[in-house]
């Protein structure tokens, strides 16, 4: 069959990020493209992350004239998991442009996954639950030796919902995970114009690019949404991690690697092998990663990573409160996130820690604990956030009675409360900037080397020393404030208490 596939995340979308400019293709639908294209398909690839806006979909969809039209959102983009309004209004767009072109079209993604018919009231014909490949390469092989779909065979297909005759939903359940991740085919990156990806990180001296070694987590974090590939774990052998490397090494000549995994090199020994197998390959790439406190203080691990050529390490720290982590079901010690902050420094591999405020029953003692946390560790880089319910979580079910109309952000900097948390979602705003503020200043006057170069550093640095006594003043009083009311109006509602 003749496929068009396409995503819905579109850089210019999310102003944050777009300023930031560090984009990658769609790693998730390059894997569904070359699955498909091994199975003998004809495969066209529409790549939303660089387009201005919906109709490079449009003229696509008129230039290939596909059988079906594929939204096969990328899976390993964690911006794809929480389901950005503005990415779901850019979705429902591109199929109703498919729609009106008669062109049957068929969905797979996490918000997908979580509000199947809210896209098949947008035209949609089926929505792939969960990880994808697999059962759009059953769909499209039925496609291809049938004349017509009829329910009864999809109804055969498991892991998609569609509508019936009667306007309901049908769903055929789930369908196993992939577990092999060494039979899948390499994704499909010559379908991508990786020229204009390279163009787009010339602004930072070097092209990176993304690859994946694992898919899923076992960790138990309450927050954290997993519509995909659940509470399930698959690695891919460091033999053919490092057989990717070579290829893109040989091929497209990148300057570092982003494994965009949620935990990087989870199991025993892994990293070790990776690294010796990089050494025989004669294979040097500088990379990123995302690995837990509790897994870098493993024997080794740290070296490990070292060796294998480790730049960057980002560990979701989340807080400098015990107690907010163990509400958290985190499962890592707040000593823990400091010393793998200073045994990857002592490695001479830098560390960025994730933020979140906002948990349910947060105090101001705990987001005092978060900000000493940073002060103390001086982590290379951060990211905040705050609390952010995702359905299938056990966070969303304990704050569902306080949550309003609007369940998602718009882009990633939105920050708004979406239920009725500690503190206002303006307080957090404002508690967002302060810490950056505070961290750049500390970063600057502790690591010299850290100072950016020239005038535009140099008044944003003085920015920051004139607005931060009064940003952190207008912080104290909005504190106050809003505690002040909760306490008159003897607001204990069980849920906003940490642990239960």
């Amino acid at each position: 069959m003749r496929v068009l596939l396409g995503e819905s995340y579109y850089l210019r979308f999310d102003p944050k990020l777009l300023r930031a400019m560090q984009p990658f293709p769609p790693l998730g639908t390059l894997y569904a493209a070359s699955v498909l294209r091994q199975r003998g398909h004809d495969v066209a690839l529409f790549d939303a992350m660089l387009e201005p806006d919906e109709q490079g979909w449009d003229d696509a969809l008129g230039r290939e004239r596909p059988d079906v039209a594929v939204l096969f959102e990328d899976n390993f983009n964690y911006l794809s998991k929480m389901c950005l309004l503005r990415m779901r209004e850019a979705a429902f767009t591109m199929i109703g442009m498919a729609v009106r072109r008669g062109i049957p079209t068929i969905v797979c993604g996490s918000d997908a996954t979580d509000n199947a018919a809210r896209y098949l009231d947008r035209g949609a014909e089926i929505v792939i639950a969960g990880e994808g490949e697999a059962t759009l390469a059953e769909l499209l092989d039925r496609r291809a030796g049938s004349s017509s779909v009829t329910q009864e065979t999809l109804e055969a297909v498991a892991g998609i919902a569609f509508r019936g005759p009667d306007g309901t939903v049908i769903s055929t359940g789930g369908r196993p995970n992939l577990r092999d991740l060494d039979a899948l085919p390499f994704p499909a990156r010559d379908l991508v114009d990786l020229e204009r990806y390279r163009r787009a990180w010339s602004r930072h001296g070097r092209f990176s690019m993304n690859v994946s070694t694992t898919r899923g987590c076992p960790f138990h974090c309450n927050w954290c949404a997993k519509p995909i590939w659940g509470q399930r774990y698959a690695v891919r052998s460091p033999a053919n991690v490092v057989a990717e490397l070579v290829e893109l090494r040989d091929t497209y000549r990148p300057d570092h690697v982003s494994f965009v995994d949620d935990i990087f090199g989870l199991r025993p020994g892994w990293v070790r092998t990776f690294a010796e197998t990089l050494r025989e390959r004669d294979v040097a790439l500088p990379f990123k990663c995302l690995s837990r406190a509790d897994l870098l203080l493993r024997p080794d691990e740290i070296e490990a990573l070292r060796d294998a050529g480790c730049e960057t390490v980002w560990m979701g720290a989340e807080s400098g409160s015990q107690a907010v982590l163990d509400a958290m079901d985190k499962g890592t010690k707040v000593e823990q996130i400091a010393e793998a902050a200073a045994r990857l420094r002592a490695a001479g591999i830098r560390v960025g820690f994730f933020l979140q405020f906002g948990y349910p029953g947060e105090r101001s003692a705990d987001i005092e604990a978060t900000r000493r946390l940073v002060r103390t560790a001086v982590p290379d880089d951060i990211g905040i956030s705050v609390s952010y319910p995702l359905p299938g979580t056990p966070f969303h079910d304990r704050v569902a009675a306080d949550l309003g109309e609007r369940r998602n952000w718009v882009d990633s900097n939105d920050l708004a409360m979406l239920y009725r948390g500690p503190y206002s979602t303006r307080f957090y705003r404002r508690l967002h900037g302060v810490v950056h503020k505070e961290y750049r200043l500390r970063r600057a006057a502790t690591l010299p080397g850290t100072r950016r170069p020239g005038v535009r550093g140099w008044l944003g640095r003085t920015r920051d020393v004139l607005t931060l006594p009064l940003d952190r003043f207008a912080l104290a009083a909005m504190e106050r404030l809003e505690r002040g009311r909760a306490e008159r109006s003897d607001e204990r509602d069980p849920a906003r208490e940490l642990g239960t």
